[in-house]
């Protein structure tokens, strides 16, 4: 059995890392991870539990696969909560393909850092045991090893995931701006139409009463 641990601080508030967590696949970064599918999810009590099918691709080599079976796509169970007032987001990974002889098991975790909390601690853990099958020890070393590689991947994909938002942000306010600015222009329009039809109705009311004054007093008075 191997067991790996790590501390990684984002320089961003847990409501932005929790997000681009939920939105970390797909990503160019680590593109071994192929699909997430939502099995269930429900509130209790406030918190959010969510049940997804993970896909993805391990790329073991063809020694290892002649020990515990070939497989082009893997699947893992995983459990998360998200509490947004504790702002704590947990998620545990166990997979399923190659159970009888590979066990990883994953936990990551986002919370504020307690010494700072415009930033998030990540902690993360995996446990790797691998039995009833030649070389277990090196096997476990390179998974390990994998999964300190990809975890390298995964930082790198949030950071990319919050710039993404960041973009969708301001290209929306943007866009509210620019539509805010369409929407005053075309008022200014109308009204200045309004007020050019109006000035040219009184205009020709105008003209009108003076003609008619004008034909009044060209006419000779009867006389009596």
């Amino acid at each position: 059995m191997k067991i790996w641990t790590s501390d990684h601080t984002f320089n961003h508030p847990w409501e932005t890392v929790a997000q681009a967590a939920w939105r970390k696949y797909p990503n160019p970064m680590n593109p071994a991870v192929i699909g997430t599918d939502v099995v269930d999810r429900k509130v209790v009590e406030g918190v959010l539990h969510t049940h997804r099918l993970v896909s993805s691709k391990w790329g073991l080599p063809k020694w290892v696969q002649a020990l515990i079976g070939p497989a082009n796509i893997c699947y893992a169970s995983e459990h998360s909560m998200v509490d947004p007032n504790a702002k704590s987001m947990t998620l545990k990974t166990r997979n399923l393909t190659f159970g009888k002889y590979v066990a990883v098991d994953e936990m990551v975790h986002y919370q504020p850092h307690p010494e700072d909390s415009g930033k998030t601690l990540l902690r993360q853990e995996a446990v790797v045991t691998v039995q009833g099958v030649p070389l277990n020890n090196y096997m476990e070393d390179l998974l390990t090893s994998t999964i300190m590689s990809n975890a390298g991947k995964g930082r790198q994909a949030i950071e990319w995931v919050i710039d993404k938002i960041n973009k969708e942000v301001k290209e929306l306010k943007n866009n509210a701006v620019k539509s805010t600015d369409e929407i005053l222009t075309q008022t200014k329009r109308s009204i200045g139409g309004i007020t050019t039809s109006a000035r040219k109705s009184m205009d020709g009311i105008s003209l009108a009463a003076k003609k008619s004054l004008s034909d009044l007093s060209s006419k000779e008075m009867p006389k009596i």
